[in-house]
């Protein structure tokens, strides 16, 4: 949001609009002309000690009026003591039009956030009318102390105070409200999914279900998916409580079991954050851009319970990094020296550099190392998390910066938005340039967010393979299916860390790869969605695919044959024609929308999360990809991975809104894999993907046993878990 001084000669007939308002009342202006409102804000105008600001969204829309003015100069000054430092602040929210949860709690923050960008001011003033309790509430919030009631001329009024350190201090969304309404969440899923493992098994009672104290009403579907309802949850609520009474159950390792709810009480007051903050309805989403919908995301990954962990994050990180926070951050960059580092591109390194900084850029950091009585051609150029530099590579890294064989260069000239995965980011000022990955040691969803610059030298050989055999396949090529490639990967070793031989966390904190945006590859009338977004409700609970089908015009059965065929289908095709799988779930995935419709997608995180499952011939560089399996774990490529991690959610959201029944959805999915069959007869039986039953693979059990590090990523098949069969939703 953005404050700009009121233009009477542009806004009069806006700003007597809100004034006269009947929500307005306690404005004191009711019933007012024109001339009477120009005549109270030319006042305001003409005092060099008030001033009036018009508020506006980040689409420009104009959303409240502020006023700030100096205590000395006001009524207030025989009140109470003025001091040094002191701001006056009025605030008016406009008449809402619509449903809009969360706008004044924004609006105020946004307000008090522009009061203290000024330095000078170390305290808020305000004086509310003593019957106006909602906006009492509202200062409460942010940290307003009510001093006493004092008589102005025109109303008794409660006279508050916010310092600096209580606005700082300020947790708006840990209410008991927003706090109750994370709870019920997550014991929502907690349910559903520890059901859906086999880890617990509630029993039927009346019209619902009981587990233990809590009853409750849920809806099963195929795989035996259920979609628990949070409202209708009775009993204890309190998702902590609940997972400490189930220790026999879970089998949380007793020395990791405060891992685990440190994981769970991040994500409790991750979507206490979101709740209270995030407002986007979902029919809003339909319209919204790339940016606007990745940050939008209130959920995680679909299947863990503790899905948002984020450990290491304190408030003022999570408001300034965390995806939801939209804030733009400018990378920090250090030079690194050549000989105790490495750098992976198809291309030339410095050129790479020119692409991504700008030439005035590079030029600059060479410069910086010149003044230091350093040689530039010692040295390659990498970014760095903010986070990382201020928590990690400026204590843990001290000596290799002290000896300057790491060397700070400062910001780098573009902004970028954090990305769901936390780590990676997406340059809003230059979106044609690639997405940054960084590493980051914040431990989230079981394991902690490093890069490993050793693991990372066949990156871009890797991306390079992947994507020649996605634009060799003729098949592929049809369905529109592309791979955002990791074109360049750098990597610092040279800390003792490394010299000491063995890997660890410490050996993955300093490390950056770069990958394609996707912007320069849309057509004329395409934008993009993560396909996360498909699984999203907003706080409304109101579902994003809904909405986006209803906004399509078309039939709920064709858009879903739409969507499968850009997904689904290239996913089977890469698995039978090329034995390759991927990690396709919905933060991996970003759909090309035209008309609403989901035509095309691009896979991404490839390095990290592709594998070969055949002898075929490879390049040196690539055969870190190979994995020997067998054919039942091949085929869990997509009964695990695409139907049981992603497909499931989708079908109960469609059902559970009357959109599309659960029946209906698996026989289109059914559908494209017969489809895929029919045209590539010679494809059709490598595997049986119609088999009555496969081998149920369990990720919450995974966190379970090990909440720092869910997998081994050397032998990640032989890492999982399974809890008996489920039944194949296709089979014949």
């Amino acid at each position: 949001m953005k404050l700009v001084p009121l233009n009477l000669d542009l806004d009069l007939e806006l700003l007597h609009a809100w004034v006269t308002h009947p929500r307005s009342h306690f404005w004191g202006l009711q019933g007012a002309n024109l001339d009477r409102v120009r005549e109270e804000y030319a006042r305001i105008a003409a005092n060099p000690h008030h001033h009036a600001w018009l508020g506006r969204d980040a689409d420009g829309t104009p959303l409240f009026l502020a006023e700030t003015y100096d205590p000395a100069h006001s009524e207030l000054a025989a009140h109470y003591p003025v001091r040094p430092g002191d701001l006056g602040m009025h605030l008016l929210v406009a008449p809402p039009t619509t449903r809009r949860s969360g706008v004044t709690s924004a609006v105020m923050r946004a307000v008090m956030d522009f009061c203290f960008a000024d330095p000078r001011v170390d305290r808020v003033v305000v004086e509310p009318d003593v019957r106006n309790e909602a906006i009492a509430r509202k200062n409460a919030e942010v940290g307003f102390v009510e001093e006493r009631r004092i008589t102005l001329h025109d109303k008794v009024a409660r006279l508050s105070f916010c310092t600096r350190s209580s606005y700082e201090m300020s947790t708006p969304h840990l209410n008991p409200a927003a706090m109750e309404y994370a709870h019920r969440k997550l014991i929502a899923k907690a349910l559903a999914e520890f059901s859906h493992e086999r880890l617990i098994y509630p029993v039927t009672e009346n019209d619902g279900y009981r587990w233990g104290e809590l009853t409750f009403r849920a809806r099963r579907f195929a795989m035996e998916h259920w979609v628990v309802d949070p409202d209708s949850l009775r009993g204890p609520i309190d998702a902590l409580d609940f997972i400490t009474g189930l220790p026999d159950k879970l089998g949380i390792p007793d020395e990791l079991l405060g891992t685990y709810l440190e994981e769970i009480s991040a994500t409790l007051a991750g979507t206490a954050w979101k709740h209270h903050h995030r407002r986007e309805t979902a029919e809003e989403l339909v319209h919204a851009d790339f940016q606007t919908i990745e940050a939008a995301m209130t959920e995680g990954h679909p299947g863990f319970v503790a899905n948002n962990g984020r450990i290491g994050f304190g408030l003022s990180d999570h408001e300034t990094y965390a995806p939801e926070a939209a804030r733009p951050v400018r990378l920090r960059w250090v030079a690194i020296l050549k000989s105790s580092s490495h750098f992976a591109s198809s291309g030339d390194e410095r050129a790479h550099y020119w692409a991504e900084l700008g030439a005035e850029t590079v030029g600059r950091f060479d410069q910086r190392l010149r003044d230091l009585g350093l040689n530039p051609d010692n040295y390659r150029y990498l970014p760095v998390h903010p986070w990382q530099w201020e928590h990690k590579v400026t204590v843990t890294f001290a000596a290799d910066v002290a000896r300057r064989a790491i060397v700070p260069l400062g910001d780098g000239p573009d902004r970028y938005r954090a990305q769901q995965s936390i780590r990676t980011f997406f340059n809003v000022d230059r979106p044609d340039r690639h997405y940054v990955k960084t590493a980051i040691a914040v431990q989230n969803m079981g394991f902690l967010r490093g890069l490993s610059p050793k693991y990372m030298r066949a990156t871009p050989p890797i991306n390079e393979w992947v994507a020649g055999l996605v634009a060799g396949d003729a098949e592929l090529r049809a369905c529109g299916f592309g791979v955002l490639r990791e074109l360049a990967a750098i990597g610092y070793t040279g800390d003792a860390y490394h010299r000491g031989g063995a890997p660890s966390a410490y050996t993955k904190m300093l490390a950056a790869l770069w990958r394609e945006s996707p912007i320069p590859r849309l057509d004329d009338g395409e934008r993009l969605a993560t396909m996360a977004s498909l699984l999203h409700r907003d706080r409304h609970g109101d579902a994003l695919v809904t909405a986006l089908i209803k906004a399509a015009g078309v039939a709920p059965a064709e858009w879903i044959a739409a969507y499968l065929r850009a997904y689904l289908r290239p996913i089977v095709h890469c698995l039978l024609a090329h034995d390759v799988a991927f990690m396709p779930h919905g933060e991996n995935l970003i759909l090309v929308l035209e008309n609403h419709v989901p035509r095309r997608v691009f896979m991404k995180d490839i390095g990290e999360e592709v594998a070969v499952m055949n002898d075929q011939p490879l390049p040196p560089e690539v055969e870190r990809i190979r994995i020997e399996v067998s054919d039942e774990i091949k085929e869990l490529a997509l009964f695990t991975d695409v139907f049981d991690g992603f497909l499931r959610h989708l079908a109960g959201i469609l059902d559970i809104d009357g959109v599309l029944p659960s029946r209906e959805f698996w026989g289109l999915v059914g559908d494209c894999v017969r489809g895929h069959a029919a045209d590539h007869p010679a494809l059709a039986g490598r595997l049986d993907l119609f088999r009555p039953t496969f081998r149920h693979s369990c990720l919450n059990r995974l966190q379970l046993r090990n909440t720092l590090q869910m997998v081994d990523l050397i032998d990640q098949a032989g890492s999982l878990i399974f809890a008996g069969e489920l039944d194949n939703p296709i089979a014949r």
